[in-house]
Formats: structure tokens, C-alpha cells, sequence
């Protein structure tokens, strides 16, 4: 049985990498950072990657044990991929990205979601995989014959993570399938207002993916993909967008107009749309009715207020209905 998780958007969670470091504003108030400052004592999961003032430090951790975990997890299942750091980290290297993928690969009856604040690094590491010194030993005119253009890229990275892996992955049941883009495997970026969108989209559109998406939480303000660099790519190479607000302590509220100009789009767009959460903070006029404020308010400048209620209180109702909206994986 993987990790159980309380992710809405998710079955279940695999870390085998822990550590990270602020990119953006969205970090300010990161859970996975909070959760690490509980457990980073000695001998402790986080020991050594929590900085004196409570940040991340900017240290990551391969966590070599937890890395064939999906392989040994005979049931299929969602699995959210670094729930605890960011896959694209500058400290991670490209051999250890190329290793996880190689998991991925062989655990094809599992779907994969990765979620990342650093696209260009993302992009790079394709770019390492095209120009890597070992290609010749994968991608022969023999292999284009049987498995077509890039469908040798699963077996390399099976490869890295044999090499990774302790015990070359012996005694592992694995089912790599040599499709390319990995039809198991959703890509996806993180982005939290219009700037973070506007770099961060156009370069998820450029990267290969069977399902690209989006997760815009904590949603700090309005994200109107039309005016991304690539509009004419969103409807037809975005495949899913997540939306929620922010929890925690010290949540920033998120106005309910962001949240309802996102799933408009994405009606429009024929993009699936699934709303996480409010957070903490609830708009204190018709969707609060029945929920309890704490006493905190909030005031947007157009005269929306928003309640403290916390996030069980808040939940996840938009409009007055769950929009819980997944896409289907297309190449």
C-alpha cells in the first residue's frame, strides 16, 4: 500500500527525494516545509535540510530505499511524485531524474503526477536525454523499426534507474511499455498569479508530455491564460487545471473571482477543471451561509470580504457544487 495522502487531486504520494528551496511567492507559506520543521531533529526524516530560520536550505536528500516503492505497489494507482520537494530542483541531478523516470517507465500500470516551480530545468533535462553520449546504445535503426522515433528514451531512463538503485532493481516486477511521452506520467507546473503563469505555462506547452497541467495554488491572483505567450496552445495542449487556496497559520485569501474566471475558462476551453479547496479564508456572503467565521476578515479592494473560517469549514465548494473534473491521458 503507498503513502495514503489527503490530497484531493490524488490516491496516494511517493518522495524519493526530500528537500527543497523557495523559488516564489507562492513558497512563502509552503506546507511541505512546514510538515519538514515538525520532523528535523537528529535522526529525524528532514535532519539537516530545515536552515536556522525555518526555510528549506536548499539541501536534497535521495532517499535510495524509497525509490523502487511504486514497483512493489501491485495495485494501480494515482501517485503525486515529491510531495515533499520539487523533482526539478537544481540540486537534483539529471542522472537521478533520469533514474526516477526510469520508475515510472516500469511502473506503467501507475499513473504519475509531477509537479514542478522550475520548467526550465525541466526543459533542460529533455534536452540532456536528446543529446546523452549513451543514446547510440538504445536508439539504433533497428529500435526506430520496432518501436518508433523516441520510444527508446523508457529503456534508457529503466537504465538510470537500474543504476540507482541498490540492488539494480533485481526482483522488481516491471512493465515498461516503450511508449514516448510516458502515457503514465502527467506533467504539470505549479503557478500562483499571472507573472508565475506567463513563464511557466508557455514552457510546460514545449515540453513532452501525455497530460500537461496546472495546478494554481495557493492562488494569490487572477490567471487569464488567454494572454499567455502561446494562447492558441492552452485549449488544445493544456489538459487539466487545479485550482485552490491557500491554508496554513498565516493563508493569504484567495478572491473568489480568481477561482470563477479559471473554471470559466477552462469550460470554454474543454479543459478539465478541479476545484482543491478554499483554504482558509471563505467569501462571508452566500457561499459562508451555515459556516462559521472566526472572527478574521478580509476586504478586497472591490469590496469582497472574505471569512476565516478554516480549511474543514471552508472545503471545496465552488458555486455550490464539487468540481472534481480529471482528464484522460492523450499523446
Amino acid at each position: 500500500m503507498g503513502q495514503k495522502t489527503g490530497i484531493e487531486w490524488t490516491e496516494a504520494t511517493w518522495n524519493p527525494i526530500r528537500g527543497c528551496s523557495r523559488v516564489s511567492e507562492g513558497c512563502r507559506h509552503c506546507y511541505a516545509e512546514t510538515v519538514a520543521n515538525r520532523f528535523k531533529g537528529p535522526g529525524e526524516p528532514y535532519e539537516g535540510l530545515i536552515a536556522k530560520g525555518g526555510q528549506w536550505n536548499g539541501e536534497v536528500k535521495l532517499l535510495e530505499h524509497k525509490l523502487a516503492e511504486p514497483c512493489r505497489w501491485s495495485k494501480p494507482r494515482t501517485i503525486f511524485v515529491n510531495s515533499m520537494s520539487d523533482l526539478f530542483h537544481p540540486a537534483v541531478s539529471f542522472e537521478t531524474i533520469a533514474g526516477i523516470f526510469g520508475i515510472m517507465a516500469a511502473a506503467s500500470w501507475h499513473t504519475f503526477q509531477v509537479l514542478t516551480k522550475r520548467p526550465e530545468r525541466m526543459l533542460e533535462f529533455f534536452q540532456w536525454i536528446d543529446q546523452h553520449p549513451e543514446r547510440k546504445d538504445f536508439d539504433s535503426p533497428q529500435a526506430r523499426s520496432q518501436l518508433g522515433t523516441d520510444h527508446w528514451i523508457p529503456f534508457f531512463l529503466a537504465q538510470k534507474a537500474s543504476e540507482l538503485l541498490p540492488d539494480g532493481g533485481a526482483g522488481l516486477t516491471v512493465d515498461i511499455k516503450g511508449c514516448w511521452p510516458l502515457d503514465n506520467l502527467w506533467l504539470g507546473v505549479s503557478v500562483e498569479d499571472q507573472a508565475t503563469a506567463n513563464h511557466r505555462i508557455p514552457q510546460l506547452l514545449n515540453t513532452p508530455a501525455a497530460v500537461r497541467w496546472i495546478s494554481a495554488e495557493p492562488l494569490l491572483g487572477p490567471v487569464d491564460l488567454s494572454s499567455l505567450p502561446y494562447p492558441s496552445k492552452v485549449s488544445g495542449n493544456l489538459h487539466w487545471v487545479v485550482v485552490g487556496g491557500e491554508s496554513g497559520t498565516h493563508a493569504r485569501p484567495m478572491h473568489p473571482d480568481w477561482a470563477r474566471n479559471l473554471r470559466n475558462q477552462c469550460q470554454s476551453a474543454g479543459v478539465p477543471f478541479l476545484f482543491k479547496q478554499w483554504g482558509e479564508w471563505l467569501p462571508v456572503l452566500g457561499q459562508s451561509e451555515g459556516v462559521p467565521i472566526r472572527g478574521r476578515k478580509h476586504s478586497f479592494e472591490d469590496g469582497t470580504f472574505m471569512g476565516w473560517a478554516g480549511k474543514k469549514h471552508a472545503g471545496r465548494r465552488l458555486d455550490g457544487r464539487i468540481w472534481d473534473e480529471y482528464p484522460e491521458a492523450t499523446q
